[in-house]
């Protein structure tokens, strides 16, 4: 598709005996949330290494923009615009939301010290982290220590970490994991203006929140993908009653 921002293309990825992903493909398009469902064990933190570069498929391309990265390496990745959000939180508990943020810039500049200035006064680390912490609503939180947040406010930072990347894609591995019902819905708010700034490619096991946000779900069972399509699609589906949704 002329359209698509990020490509997967025939990925395999066997641990021995064991093929953990076979013949892969999809692709994430501009405008998009994207979202990939599947029960446990199905393959989903396998591919998710593939696209991330955490693990390099036996066969099989990555795309980003056009770019073939499948042999970059996971800060190449960032740097080429590919934005994760981690199913585990990687923020710093004692820093500042501001402070978190500034890191991800930081690192996306490639610099691990600034000795020539404050980085508090930094405007090249500072102004960006602003924008990503506004686009997620937490302004009047920017000062706040990260361990003093809410679990719903922990995953707005997340993604606001991800966004200082100025990423072309974005990679979101679970982010309504352990949200109460606002939570959720706070975010699933977020994630429908979101996309039409960068996509989204969704890794979730909340299915009213799936349902709600995507504009195509692609179904990975057992490494193979069984089906692909819209909402009303996928719901209907005998495969993926059967093997994830349940009759």
């Amino acid at each position: 598709m002329s359209d698509a921002v990020l490509t997967l293309s025939h990925l395999h990825k066997s641990f021995g005996a064991l093929q953990a992903t076979q013949d892969i493909s999809l692709d994430l398009r501009a405008g998009e949330i994207h979202a990939l469902i599947g029960p446990n064990g199905a393959g989903k933190s396998t591919l998710i290494g593939q696209i991330t570069g955490h693990l390099t498929p036996d066969r099989g391309k990555v795309q980003l923009a056009g770019e073939n990265i499948t042999a970059l390496s996971v800060a190449q990745r960032a740097r080429r615009g590919l934005g994760r959000s981690f199913q585990v939180s990687s923020l710093a508990d004692s820093l500042s939301v501001l402070r978190n943020v500034m890191i991800a810039v930081q690192g996306l500049q490639g610099h691990s010290f600034r000795f020539w200035k404050p980085v508090h006064r930094d405007a090249s680390l500072v102004e960006p982290a602003r924008a990503a912490i506004a686009r997620m609503q937490l302004e009047s939180r920017a000062e706040t220590p990260v361990s003093e947040l809410s679990h719903g406010e922990r995953r707005q930072v997340e993604v606001a970490c991800a966004l200082a990347l100025k990423p072309r894609a974005l990679l979101l591995d679970e982010p309504m994991a352990g949200l109460g019902p606002e939570g959720s819905a706070r975010l699933t708010e977020l994630l429908e203006e979101l996309k039409h700034e960068v996509p989204i490619l969704l890794i979730e096991h909340d299915m009213d929140a799936v349902f709600r946000l995507a504009d195509r779900i692609s179904v990975l069972v057992a490494g193979q993908m069984i089906a692909h399509g819209v909402s009303d699609e996928i719901r209907a589906n005998p495969l993926v009653r059967e093997a994830y949704l349940g009759d």
